[in-house]
C-alpha cells in the first residue's frame, strides 16, 4: 500500500514521472508555513533532498552521507590550522577520500580488465557495498555488479571545490554540518547538475526567502520549458530514430546515420539543458538562485567558445579546480597546450570508463589547443556575416562528430557509423528517407530553430510568457502538459547524464 514511499529500482523519482510532481507538491504545501524560519526551512529540504536521492538512488544515500561528513569536518580543521603543511595533508585527505569513492564505483571493472588484458590474470571486482548489506539486512545484491550511484560525479566535485576554497582561503566553513549538508544534497541539481559552488550558494542559506513576481513567472517558464525540451523533443526523437541508428548502423544508408548524428547532438542538449532548466526553476521557487549552465552551445564560433557554452557548470569547475591549478597559462606555450589536452582528457574519463569517452575528451582537448595556438598566431579578427556562419557550421560540425565517440556503444559501431557516412551515403534515397521520417525531422528542425533564434527573440518569449495573465497562463501550462502527455513514452527515460 505504502510501496511509493520506498525506493523502487525500475521508478526512480525524475522529473518526468508524476510521483516527482507529487512529492513537490507536498514540500511547497509544508514550504508554505516554514520558509520564513531559516533553521526550520534549511533542515526541512535537508531531510527532504536526502529522501530524494534515496528514492532515486536506493541506499547510495550512504555514500552522499559520508562525503558529506568527510568534507565538512576537513573544511573545518583546514579553516581552524594555520599550519600550511598540516593544512596541505588535510586537503589531499579530502581529494583521496572524494577520488576513492568516485573511481570505485566508476572505474573499477575498467581497471580490472584492463590489468587483466596486460598480465593475463583473472581478477574479479565485487561490490564491497553490496558484501555490507547482505550482512547486514539479509537482502540479495548482486555482489559481483557495481552500479553506478546516481550524481556522485555531480556532488563528488561539489564537496571536493568546497575543501579546495576553504584551502585557498576563498570560503570560509559553514556554521554547522546541516547547512553543508544542505549545500551538498539540494534536490533540484543534486542528481545531475548544475554543480554548484559553495561560495555562490552557502551565502543564501542564510539569506530571508525572496521571490519577486517576475522570478516567480521565469520559475515557471523554465520548467515548462525543461519539460517540453526532455518529453518532447529528446524522448521523443531518441526512441523513434536516435537510439535505432545507433543500435545498429549496419541497417542505414550513411544519410539516415548522419541525420541521426544530427539527432543525437540535439537530443543529449535539450535532455541535460531541460534538466537544468527544471532544476534552476524549482530551486528558484525555493528561493534559491542557480547559476547558467547552458547557453545556446550550437551557436558557437570555434571550441573554445562552445565550452564556454556547454555544460558551464563543469567546464568552468575543470578550468578553475584543474587546469588552473595545474599551471593554466602561466608555463609556457606547450605546458598551456598541454595541460588543455590534459584537462579534457579527464574530462572525458568523468564521462564514463571507456575509450571512446577518452577519444572524446582528447579530440576537444586537442581542438582547444590548436584553437589557443591558432590566436597566438592570428589574432582574433571580426568575422563578417557569413565567416561567422562558416565558423559556427565547422564548429558544430565538429561537436557532432566527436558525439559519435560520445554515444556509440563500442569502437567497432563508430567505425561502422564513419565508415557508412564517408562511403555509402546514398543519395538516391534521401527524399524516400525525409518522407517516411518526416516527422521525426520535422521535431529535429524546430528544435534548431528555436535553439538558433537570437538571444533577445528567446528573452522577449519568456518575458510575453511572464506577463500573461494568471488564467491564461493557466490554460496555456495546461495544454502543454496534456500535450506532452499524449507523446510521452510507456516506460521511464531517465536524464542521460544520470549515468555520468
Amino acid at each position: 500500500m505504502f510501496d511509493f514511499l520506498f525506493y523502487r529500482e525500475n521508478e526512480p523519482l525524475i522529473f518526468t514521472q508524476a510521483n516527482f510532481w507529487y512529492f513537490f507538491g507536498i514540500i511547497i504545501v509544508i514550504y508554505q508555513f516554514i520558509y520564513q524560519r531559516l533553521a526550520w526551512r534549511n533542515l526541512f529540504l535537508t531531510v527532504v533532498s536526502l529522501y530524494f536521492y534515496y528514492l532515486s538512488g536506493g541506499y547510495f544515500f550512504v555514500l552522499l552521507v559520508i562525503s558529506t561528513l568527510i568534507d565538512y569536518y576537513i573544511g573545518k580543521w583546514i579553516d581552524e590550522s594555520e599550519n600550511q603543511k598540516h593544512r596541505k595533508w588535510l586537503l589531499v585527505a579530502s581529494m583521496v577520500s572524494n577520488l576513492a569513492l568516485l573511481v570505485y564505483f566508476k572505474y573499477t571493472f575498467f581497471f580490472t580488465d584492463t590489468f587483466n588484458t596486460i598480465f593475463e590474470t583473472n581478477l574479479q571486482a565485487q561490490n564491497i557495498l553490496a558484501i555490507w548489506a547482505n550482512s547486514l539486512t539479509n537482502s540479495q545484491f548482486d555482489i559481483n555488479k557495481i552500479i553506478l550511484p546516481v550524481g556522485i560525479s555531480f556532488y563528488t566535485f561539489q564537496t571536493m571545490s568546497y575543501s579546495i576554497d576553504i584551502y585557498r582561503r576563498e570560503l570560509k566553513p559553514v556554521k554547522n554540518i546541516w547547512d553543508f549538508a544542505f549545500f551538498v544534497s539540494f534536490f533540484p541539481q543534486l542528481v545531475a547538475g548544475p554543480i554548484v559552488r559553495a561560495s555562490e550558494f552557502v551565502p543564501q542559506i542564510y539569506q530571508n526567502y525572496r521571490l519577486s513576481q517576475q522570478e516567480f513567472g521565469k520559475a515557471i517558464f523554465l520548467i515548462i520549458n525543461g519539460l517540453i525540451k526532455k518529453i518532447f523533443i529528446s524522448d521523443y526523437i531518441s526512441i523513434n530514430f536516435v537510439d535505432r541508428i545507433f543500435e545498429n548502423p549496419a541497417e542505414y544508408s550513411g544519410f539516415e546515420i548522419l541525420m541521426g548524428v544530427y539527432g543525437y547532438a540535439i537530443q543529449i542538449y535539450c535532455d541535460f539543458s531541460g534538466y537544468s532548466d527544471i532544476a534552476i526553476g524549482l530551486a528558484l521557487l525555493l528561493g534559491y538562485r542557480l547559476t547558467l549552465n547552458f547557453n545556446s552551445p550550437y551557436k558557437a564560433l570555434n571550441i573554445t567558445d562552445f565550452w564556454r557554452r556547454w555544460h558551464i557548470s563543469l567546464s568552468s569547475w575543470l578550468r578553475d579546480y584543474l587546469y588552473i591549478s595545474m599551471g593554466g597559462n602561466r608555463k609556457g606555450k606547450f605546458k598551456t597546450y598541454l595541460f588543455l589536452l590534459i584537462t579534457m582528457l579527464l574530462g572525458g574519463l568523468w564521462h564514463g570508463a571507456h575509450v571512446r569517452f577518452i577519444i572524446w575528451g582528447a579530440l576537444h582537448g586537442a581542438a582547444l589547443a590548436l584553437h589557443k595556438l591558432w590566436l597566438a598566431n592570428f589574432p582574433d579578427r571580426n568575422p563578417t556575416f557569413f565567416g561567422k556562419i562558416w565558423a559556427t557550421f565547422l564548429t558544430f560540425h565538429f561537436v557532432c562528430f566527436c558525439w559519435i565517440f560520445f554515444r556509440a556503444d563500442n569502437m567497432d559501431l563508430i567505425s561502422q557509423i564513419l565508415y557508412k557516412i564517408v562511403f555509402e551515403f546514398n543519395f538516391a534515397l534521401i527524399p524516400d528517407v525525409i518522407l517516411g521520417n518526416w516527422k521525426i525531422f520535422t521535431v529535429i528542425g524546430i528544435a534548431y530553430f528555436f535553439h538558433h533564434l537570437p538571444s533577445l527573440q528567446k528573452i522577449q518569449l519568456e518575458e510575453t510568457f511572464i506577463q500573461l495573465p494568471d488564467l491564461t497562463k493557466a490554460i496555456l501550462i495546461l495544454f502543454i502538459l496534456l500535450l506532452l502527455f499524449q507523446v510521452r513514452t510507456a516506460e521511464v527515460q531517465p536524464f542521460i547524464y544520470f549515468q555520468f
